[in-house]
């Protein structure tokens, strides 16, 4: 076989450019072996020097049913590469093996991909021959029994993958086409205003923080007098909470209601909402 051969079939075999197959032929002797093993060796070289750039593009996958489902963040420098073949085909497997590991990242990482590599090394070969930043973010399953979930994908890129991504976990032992409904419909309001916890008590206190120093730097020469400035910055930080909390924000479908009214309104007994979790590439 001539290495003219030996560089087209290491280049099928890797998916690595011709200048780098080439160099590779000749560095091995003709050992396509040892060349796909020095290539191996230089993707991990190449994949360490793109880690410290910014990786802000990218796809939500998204996996499961009602019983089960989880979400998992693939990160990338452009979106160019998020719609390319190869990160779509690595993106949708990646996530039918978080689903599989229930989002364990140490698993995950571990796992055997269709190829045979470890999610690891395909990884840093995908990082190799994509010329970008590749990297695994956030991860979360829902899998509690009693529960049903319920996702919502927006700005679809291909079948499971998208840019935006909910999923909604009710509680209740209702099977009715009305709980299905809301929480299809809670999954898209979610989405929509992206709420910062499920009820005001839950609001990190760090983040509540920061939005009352805000309100205090706003009141400080309003001229006001502290009684009323205190009352200002108690009305301000009431609204804050209720406009970050899931149960206390207007319904999106019915502005004049909260989500907590809808809940009282179809009138099922032992429905909750149990948990909800949002990603939105990019933030």
């Amino acid at each position: 076989m001539s290495d003219i051969e030996k560089v087209k079939q290491l280049r099928e075999a890797t998916g690595a450019g011709f200048k780098d197959c080439n160099l590779a032929v000749k560095e091995s002797a003709g050992d396509l072996d040892k060349a796909i093993e020095i290539l191996r060796v230089k993707g991990i070289s190449k994949a360490s020097k793109k880690m410290s750039r910014e990786a802000k593009e990218g796809v939500i996958a998204t996996s499961g049913d009602e019983n089960k489902v989880s979400i998992l963040e693939v990160n990338c420098e452009t979106d160019f590469v998020a719609k390319n073949d190869d990160f779509v085909s690595f993106a949708k497997e990646l996530s039918d093996l978080n689903y599989q590991n229930d989002s364990d990242l140490d698993k995950l990482n571990k796992s055997n991909m269709s190829n045979g590599e470890s999610v690891e090394d395909t990884l840093v070969s995908l990082i190799a021959k994509m010329g970008e930043k590749i990297t695994i973010g956030k991860v979360k399953t829902f899998n509690r029994s009693g529960t049903k979930n319920f996702k919502y994908l927006h700005t679809i890129i291909k079948d499971n993958l998208s840019k935006l991504s909910v999923i909604a976990s009710l509680k209740t032992s209702d099977d009715s086409e009305a709980v299905k409904i809301f929480g299809k419909q809670l999954s898209m309001h979610i989405a929509a205003s992206n709420p910062l916890a499920l009820s005001s008590d839950l609001i990190d206190k760090d983040v509540l923080q920061k939005e009352q120093d805000l309100v205090t730097e706003e009141l400080k020469n309003s001229g006001k007098s502290d009684e009323i400035a205190q009352k200002i910055s108690l009305g301000k930080m009431n609204k804050f909470k209720d406009d970050n909390a899931l149960l206390t924000q207007a319904w999106v479908m019915e502005p004049k209601k909260k989500v907590q009214d809808i809940i009282k309104d179809l009138n099922i007994t032992d429905l909750k909402i149990n948990d909800f979790y949002r990603i939105k590439i990019g933030e």
